[in-house]
């Protein structure tokens, strides 16, 4: 039987019936499952929780033909200790060699290095970003009080006390010092690239416009490899431990039969998590 990807299903029609082996997936099935799997839509949230299940299903069978679950036993969780104990037995993971922790960290500086540090201040004009008239009049306000600032710096603490919605309004607009990922991503990617001093225009965020001064900038460095070895080493035993778990769940598709849904790429990367 031709597998098929349930996201390529035409709209209104009933997906065809997940089988695994002789094991059949329901629908009721998937859908508790969904629950743990979020994504941008109903469809693919079901296709990632469907593939979970899956993978679930095939790794009882195998640890059925092995003895190490009955074999009408219940589908595995994630976090079962059968699993470690499978694929313990069952993956053969090479340990990273020295030469090659030494070529991925010289190809990779910027994954093993201090990030950049910013001591910000700023203050939130909230707009929704699908409100065009209170992004529009925001925006306005925002270069407005940049004016203001650029003409007597002091008054930020004054400023953001009057007009930020952020709870940082209290201190004055203090965020304090930053590094990559504690904000939002947009706003964050915004922030690496800015100079220190007031920023001459107001930034976007989904929650609406920020005017900005950077207080202090910490430029990152790279780090020496000695100084992160076994990072870097954690690094590749991780990746080498995906491709030989994808490897293995792809060869257990073939070996016991998946029909009505197909494994991606990355099918091991719920139990990688």
């Amino acid at each position: 039987m031709q597998k098929i990807d349930i996201e390529q299903l035409p709209g209104g029609a009933s997906p065809p019936p997940i089988r695994v082996g002789e094991a059949t997936l329901d629908e009721a099935t998937i859908a508790r499952e969904m629950q743990y799997h979020p994504a941008d839509s109903a469809g693919s949230a079901q296709l990632k929780a469907a593939r979970a299940l899956v993978v679930r299903e095939l790794l009882r069978q195998r640890a059925a033909i092995l003895g190490l679950v009955e074999a009408d036993g219940d589908a595995l969780d994630e976090g079962d200790a059968t699993i470690a104990a499978l694929l313990e037995q069952e993956l053969d993971v090479p340990e990273p060699a020295e030469a090659d922790c030494r070529r991925f960290h010289a190809a990779h500086p910027e994954r093993f290095s201090e990030p950049t540090c910013l001591r910000v201040r700023h203050l939130l004009l909230a707009a929704a970003p699908d409100d065009a008239p209170a992004r529009d009049s925001g925006y306005r306000l925002g270069e407005t009080l940049i004016r203001e600032l650029q003409e007597a710096p002091a008054r930020f603490t004054e400023l953001a006390q009057r007009h930020s919605v952020c709870p940082s309004k209290d201190q004055g607009g203090e965020l304090g010092w930053l590094v990559p990922g504690q904000t939002v991503p947009e706003f964050d990617r915004a922030l690496q690239r800015l100079p220190e001093g007031l920023y001459e225009r107001p930034l976007a965020s989904r929650y609406g416009w920020h005017v900005v001064s950077i207080d202090e900038r910490v430029e990152g460095r790279e780090l020496p490899y000695e100084a992160v070895a076994d990072q870097v080493r954690h690094s590749l035993r991780e990746q080498a431990t995906r491709r030989a778990l994808r490897h293995y769940l792809l060869a257990l598709e073939a070996e016991i039969g998946v029909e009505g849904i197909v494994l991606d790429d990355d099918a091991a990367g719920a139990l990688m998590q």
